[in-house]
């Protein structure tokens, strides 16, 4: 997993980095099809904000989350985030498991013999 974090209006501190990486870490742990990450932190007056944008398989998914606390901002910008992509991982594996119609057993009535009687 490749991880890209920048700062807008904020230095980015080595606290910071280690706190985003070890949060990113549940993400990964429950969906490894992660190819890059891109996490942008940002201070607008006094809006601490926190945008995410995550490039897995198939789909890019992207969230974003502000707070009063920067920190405060990057624990709820990675629970939206886990519960997106643990929605796209559903999504596959229900694609996956159902097969679409190519699985579909069509039942074909039986052929009723011709009554030799008649």
């Amino acid at each position: 997993m490749n991880l890209n974090l920048t700062g807008h209006h904020v230095e980015i501190t080595p606290a910071m980095r280690d706190y985003v990486t070890s949060k990113l870490s549940k993400v990964t742990r429950h969906f490894d099809h992660v190819i890059d990450v891109s996490v942008i932190l940002s201070v607008e007056k006094l809006r601490q904000k926190a945008e995410a944008n995550v490039h897995v398989r198939g789909k890019d998914i992207f969230v974003e989350a502000d707070g009063a606390d920067m920190y405060a901002s990057i624990d709820s910008l990675v629970d939206k985030l886990d519960r997106q992509i643990l929605r796209h991982k559903e999504k596959n594996a229900d694609r996956r498991n159902n097969g679409g119609l190519k699985n579909l057993e069509v039942e074909q009535p039986e052929a009723n013999p011709a009554d030799p009687g008649s």
